[in-house]
């Protein structure tokens, strides 16, 4: 399991990045989800890197 924390605004992102970040159930900054590691959700936060924080639980 993975914390995902949402730590840079959206603003001037391009749509498919807001899309993948808010696909990972992120809205507001510093905001954050549990998600589980499967590949599919590995590859949302590597595309959305910059913007996020990645913690192990």
């Amino acid at each position: 399991m993975v914390k995902v924390t949402l730590i840079k605004s959206l603003n001037g992102q391009i749509k498919t990045v807001k899309d993948t970040v808010a696909a990972l159930g992120l809205k507001k900054i510093r905001q954050s989800r549990t998600l589980e590691e499967t590949p599919a959700n590995m590859g949302q936060l590597k595309k959305v890197a910059h913007l996020i924080k990645v913690e192990q639980v």
